[in-house]
């Protein structure tokens, strides 16, 4: 049972009403990036993050997944570490903290203080509500040993009429599943006047890896409306939240002409 909401649609308040309307159970994947410490300017709004965070696990479902990428800011030469009280947080709600995830900024530049070394990257935490229930890990590491097979080497093991039998060994694919930090370039897909896109190859390879086709999306901070095009492209229900009515009149723009289209399958 839905309260009061429609699938499909940014909505133009704070998350935290959204949620409200929300039964226990109710997403199957969050992907989201919230304005954290000073780093982003978001029209003068702010968050409740604990608030938010409670109502994230009430929501989710069993086995779902929430991806919050975030980062920290350095002030006076001391970084604040809210990333860090952010994830154990969202441990201490309930929340396994599934894979720690390194977002890598091709092409980032000169960013930080000339004390310390280059910031080039920001972290993906994957927290699930139990063990996830969807896992497609990707495999796009070329293997330098594909083709060859492993585990044929050694002497023959003997079976139970006590004669030898051949190992087989299994043969290397050609790719193999990826790590952990992953890199996108510097950029966006479509013009925004959101300061703060990230790519939609990241939220496309996070929606594959934790979502099946007809789960529920939701981004509550959904900004430029990254994570609804690319649900929507994806065959997968979606829901924001957008305080700012710029961000969202821009984001509805940004989506009218793929809505109108079928979805990449």
């Amino acid at each position: 049972m839905i309260y009061n909401m429609k699938l499909n649609k940014i909505y133009n308040e704070n998350c935290l009403d959204t949620m409200a309307r929300m039964e226990d159970n109710f997403i199957d994947l969050t992907v989201t990036s919230p304005p954290y410490d000073n780093l982003r300017t978001y029209n003068g709004y702010s968050f409740e993050f604990e608030s938010v965070a409670k109502e994230l696990y009430r929501v989710t479902k069993e086995g779902g997944v929430v991806v919050w990428v975030v980062s920290d800011a350095t002030i006076k030469g001391n970084e604040t570490g809210t990333s860090f009280k952010q994830a154990l947080y969202f441990k201490e709600i309930g929340f396994n903290l599934h894979d720690t995830m390194i977002y890598y900024i091709n092409g980032t530049g000169a960013k930080g203080s000339n004390l310390s070394y280059w910031q080039s990257f920001e972290y993906m935490f994957v927290f699930s509500k139990g063990k996830p229930k969807t896992v497609n890990r990707i495999a796009d590491k070329r293997n330098p040993n594909a083709g060859k097979k492993r585990g044929s080497k050694g002497s023959d093991k003997l079976n139970k009429e006590n004669t030898r039998t051949e190992r087989k060994g299994v043969v290397a694919p050609e790719f193999s599943v990826r790590e952990n930090v992953w890199r996108y370039n510097v950029g966006q897909n479509d013009k925004t006047i959101h300061p703060a896109v990230f790519p939609e190859e990241l939220v496309r390879d996070h929606v594959y890896s934790w979502s099946k086709e007809g789960d529920l999306i939701y981004d509550p901070f959904m900004g430029s409306g990254t994570t609804a095009k690319v649900a929507h492209l994806w065959k997968r229900d979606w829901l924001g939240s957008e305080l700012s009515k710029e961000y969202l009149e821009d984001a509805n723009r940004r989506l009218e002409p793929f809505l109108m289209q079928q979805s990449l399958f």
